[in-house]
């Protein structure tokens, strides 16, 4: 009794001090006390009494303390809901607190007040939090989703539309999350998938472990409604009958081309089989076995293999899966035959599927192999995986007739071994057998008869007295003396046993009436008194069957029609056989019955669906002119020379060149400033200066039509100058998209003139808006020939991946020897410094080429205020903040010096400071828009704090390396 009472005692104790350390006045004592109560909470200790002297440090200004008030509140809010209510004001203002991991703990603990009254409060917070700054924010208002959804189904339309908003996110931090409150909320809305489908494909590889399991289930679905199937033959064998032309159509009407998308799918989550995560690779393995062409499923076989080294609960469930995949396709996993051979120290349940597996591989080649392996294996200690192994050998046998008589003259053997359970497994296994070649195996019937006193299992015994009877003519001599035996110990064998006597007796009473009659009336009246109600009725009808009366009437005439008609062979079948009518990897399928939750895989479509239901419409840039001629005036410096365009997409040389003449001569004269066909003059120009290009520009050149490499080459530089509303939506405060006051060009090789057959390629960022796509990169590329003989059709290949986003520059029909073009590209990095990879061909030879961006120049600058800046920054904390103390040069200390360096390696602008220690920089990513910010504070001693603020870490992390070894260079 006392032990009982002295840990209740010693935990009010405990309790008694935390709660006056949480109401002390000291921080420190609150902080160390909310520590201990959550290490309580994570050994599973109740810690519920704490809750009011929690609940009051809710508002505490200490940033460490309110998150683990936050952690306890998620814990018991939903236990202690009166009192949690008390605090929703301040949850409420929480949510707008600037530290993100603040706002995202303040929407956890409210969604997990499960109050219905609070229900519109838990919408508009949800609503607000996926409109957040911070993707963790987003995150969390996904999974809160769930949360109400489960308390309040009504509220189902209002979330579809949150969950609609939150699958545009391009967040890979938030796509796990939302595609389970998909999944979770409206799984039939296919329809919210179509425009995203392509993104979260693309997203996948980057999406954290748990949201790549649920993005793959999801999208596995949703390939069976927009896909035809992968499966269908490319024709079959036809009559000679037909016609040429029909065989030709139905040919035609049989190919089978892949859906781009489909096979988009295919190839985003192919380099997922490398996971370390186990559900990962298994995801990926289901989706190819239900989604890709049976050809291309046996890439998945290594990966499944290699899953077999992990723990024996991972173990299991990779082989009930490769069960299932193995009975229909053998081929997979033949080569790695010796994978799943038994090791001593697995468990049962491990070897039986491993034994299930090598009886799927069986074949004519590969069968003696396998018998051996078995021969070990029955002489098991274990004794379930003993008879396992025998079950195996039967089916074997009934699969592969080479090897039958083999089988069933090892099982022969077995019936002398010392162990009842191998003895009573073989007798079940030989009868099944037998009956598929009764008449070749009466020696072995004798031989289980000599051998039945001895056997003691009650299904053994059954099992014999089963083929006397069905085969009693073989054994005209042994079977009545069976019966005899079998009389004497009646009462005292198990039921199914007594089931097959009373059979025999039938059977031996029909075949052999003259030995049997009287033991058979015995045995029949035995059974009329027995004490199971199954033996006493069974009795009855085979009495009333085979032995004539008034009261049998005409049944009796075909008693020996129903007791000895010939029964059909029993089919050995694999357990698994069924099973891939449930989705693979599910828990559905690992019960081998449908659970809770389960969605069937649909049926292919028979016609394919609208593959342009995908397509994302790019909205292009509006460009209104205003209204006052102030406003006019700015605007027509942004857009770039018309003459330039003119000459980019002309077709005609002197055409288009009076064309851009005169073009030049009406812009000029209505704005009042001339522009140059290369690049915006200065305002610091002088007059002569403007009116000698306005008489260069007006002179018509009267030229015949130029060499493609002259065209080209003419075509000067372009710098733009654009709004940032052109490519990014308008926010609070939307910063214009300037050029860089400093931005040296690094040219860096394409194709070397030995590796290209005299044609050489150089490269370089221009950091100038593409002319194409808003969210490509503007890359310049110099083609010049080294050979000495022209070269033709200058042209971009195939691209790798063949999803890339390149704009290709136009075919060069000609280039000179020793001639050089200038030629622009575009290209959508998708704010990733993974290289673009395709071909520079010409008309006879292919290059594989590559360009790869440093990170600095996937970005874009743009102009802010010091204001500005900070106010952004605060919005791109935590999470969002890399942070390093840097040493650099002396050189490079003055202002001057920091702004060449930092331009030189990233493409951004120079924000205006009133610190002269502080050092701003801010640009937007070209592909996502994503905010960039650098600031960098000089400290003492040629030191400074270099600060990067962006969604992007990863791209942080690859600048501040950049910047950090630029910075420290003399």
């Amino acid at each position: 009794m006392l032990t009982r009472v002295r840990p209740t005692i010693l935990s009010v104790l405990r309790n008694e001090d935390l709660k006056e350390m949480l109401e002390s006045n000291k921080e420190s004592l609150k902080l160390e006390a909310m520590k201990r109560v959550v290490g309580l909470i994570a050994k599973g200790k109740n810690a519920s009494e704490l809750f009011p002297a929690v609940v009051k440090n809710v508002a505490n200004k200490n940033i460490e303390l309110k998150k683990l008030v936050y952690v306890y509140l998620v814990r018991y809010a939903e236990e202690q809901q009166d009192l949690a209510l008390l605090s929703i004001s301040t949850f409420q203002r929480a949510l707008k607190d600037p530290n993100q991991f603040i706002r995202a703990s303040a929407l956890r603990v409210l969604s997990s007040i499960r109050v219905p009254i609070i229900v519109p409060i838990m919408m508009l917070a949800i609503k607000e939090s996926a409109a957040d700054m911070s993707p963790y924010v987003r995150k969390t208002s996904a999974h809160a989703i769930q949360k109400l959804y489960s308390l309040d189904p009504d509220q189902k339309e209002q979330l579809i539309e949150v969950i609609e908003k939150l699958l545009k996110d391009k967040s890979t931090l938030v796509a796990g999350s939302v595609v389970m409150a998909f999944e979770e909320v409206c799984p039939d809305r296919i329809d919210l998938i179509h425009k995203n489908y392509r993104k979260l494909c693309n997203l996948l590889v980057d999406v954290e472990e748990w949201g790549q399991v649920v993005i793959i289930s999801m999208l596995t679905r949703y390939a069976r409604t927009q896909f035809i199937s992968p499966w269908k033959e490319s024709g079959d064998a036809t009559s000679f009958s037909q016609s040429l032309s029909e065989k030709k159509d139905q040919m035609e009407a049989k190919t089978y081309i892949m859906d781009p998308d489909h096979r988009l799918l295919l190839r985003n989550t192919k380099p997922l089989l490398q996971s370390r995560n186990t559900a990962v690779v298994m995801s990926v393995a289901q989706l190819y076995w239900h989604l890709a062409p049976k050809h291309e499923v046996t890439i998945v076989t290594k990966s499944l293999v290699r899953l077999l080294r992990s723990h024996r609960e991972v173990q299991y469930i990779v082989l009930q899966n490769i069960a299932t995949m193995s009975i229909q396709r053998k081929g997979m996993f033949e080569p790695f035959m010796k994978s799943f051979y038994v090791r001593s120290t697995d468990s049962t349940h491990i070897k039986t599927l491993k034994l299930e597996i090598l009886t799927n591989l069986a074949n004519e080649a590969n069968i003696s192999t396998i018998l051996r392996e078995f021969q070990t294996y029955v002489k098991s200690q274990d004794k379930a995986f003993a008879a396992a192994t025998i079950q195996a050998i039967g089916r074997c046998a009934t699969n592969i007739s080479e090897v039958t008589d083999t089988c069933l003259n090892g099982l022969v053997l077995l019936l002398s071994n010392r162990d009842e359970t191998v003895v009573a497994e073989s007798v079940v296994v030989i009868k099944k057998l037998l009956q598929t070649q009764p008449t070749q195996h009466s020696e072995i019937i004798k031989h289980m008869a000599k051998l039945f006193d001895n056997i003691t299992v009650p299904m053994a015994r059954a099992s014999i007295l089963w083929l006397m009877g069905e085969y009693c003519e073989r054994v005209p001599k042994i079977a009545p003396d069976v019966l005899r035996k079998m009389a004497k110990t009646f009462t005292a064998e198990e039921d199914i046993v007594k089931l097959q006597i009373v059979n025999l007796a039938a059977k031996l009473y029909l075949t052999n009436s003259k030995q049997t009659k009287l033991l058979t009336q015995y045995i029949l009246n035995l059974g009329k008194y027995d004490q199971n109600y199954d033996i006493r009725d069974r009795t009855r009808f085979i009495r009333q069957l085979i032995v004539p009366s008034e009261k049998s009437g005409a049944l009796n005439k075909y008693a020996r029609r129903i007791l000895l008609a010939p029964k059909p062979a029993p089919v050995l079948e694999s357990a698994f056989k069924d099973r891939d009518r449930y989705q693979l990897g599910t828990l559905s399928h690992s019960l081998n019955t449908k659970a809770s939750g389960y969605q069937e895989l649909s049926d292919w479509p028979a016609v394919a669906p609208d593959q342009s239901v995908r397509n994302v419409e790019v909205i292009e840039p509006v460009r209104n002119l205003p209204s006052s001629p102030t406003s006019y005036h700015r605007y027509n410096s942004y857009m770039p020379d018309s003459t330039v365009t003119q000459r980019c997409y002309s077709k005609s040389g002197s055409e288009s060149e009076e064309e851009s003449s005169e073009e030049s001569e009406k812009t000029s004269s209505d704005s009042g400033k001339s522009s140059s066909g290369s690049e915006q003059e200065s305002s610091s120009e002088s007059e002569s200066q403007q009116k000698k290009k306005k008489k260069t520009k007006k002179a018509p050149q009267k030229k015949s039509k130029p060499a493609a490499a002259d065209r080209y080459s003419e075509i000067p530089p372009v710098r733009w100058t654009l709004r940032a509303s052109f490519f990014f939506p308008v926010n609070l405060a939307c910063p214009d998209v300037t050029t860089p006051s400093f931005g040296p060009v690094k040219t860096y090789e394409l194709l070397h003139h030995m590796t290209g057959k005299g044609l050489s390629a150089k490269y370089h960022f221009p950091r100038q808006p593409c002319l194409y796509q808003p969210s490509m990169v503007a890359v310049q590329v110099v083609l010049t020939n080294s050979s000495d003989h022209s070269l033709e059709e200058i042209h971009i290949g195939d691209r790798n991946p063949a999803s890339l986003n390149l704009h290709c520059f136009n075919t060069i029909e000609r280039l000179e020897p020793e001639a050089s073009v200038t030629v622009s590209m575009g290209i959508d990095f998708s704010d990733s410094t993974q290289a673009a990879n395709f071909q520079l061909c010409t008309k006879d030879d292919q290059f594989s080429v590559s360009i790869q961006p440093a990170v600095g120049e996937l970005f874009m600058p743009i102009t802010m205020t010091e204001q500005d800046f900070s106010k952004e920054q605060g919005k791109l904390l935590g999470m969002n903040e890399t942070s390093e103390t840097i040493a650099m040069a002396t050189a490079n200390t003055s202002s001057q010096a920091i702004s060449k360096q930092v331009l030189s390696v990233a493409n951004v602008g120079v924000v205006s400071s009133t610190q002269n220690d502080i050092h701003r920089f801010a640009g937007r990513t070209v592909s996502s828009g994503a905010l960039v910010l650098v600031s960098l504070e000089m400290k003492e001693s040629s030191s400074a704090l270099l600060t990067i603020n962006t969604e992007k870490s990863v791209m942080a992390s690859m600048l501040l390396r950049d910047l950090k070894q630029a910075l420290a260079q003399a």
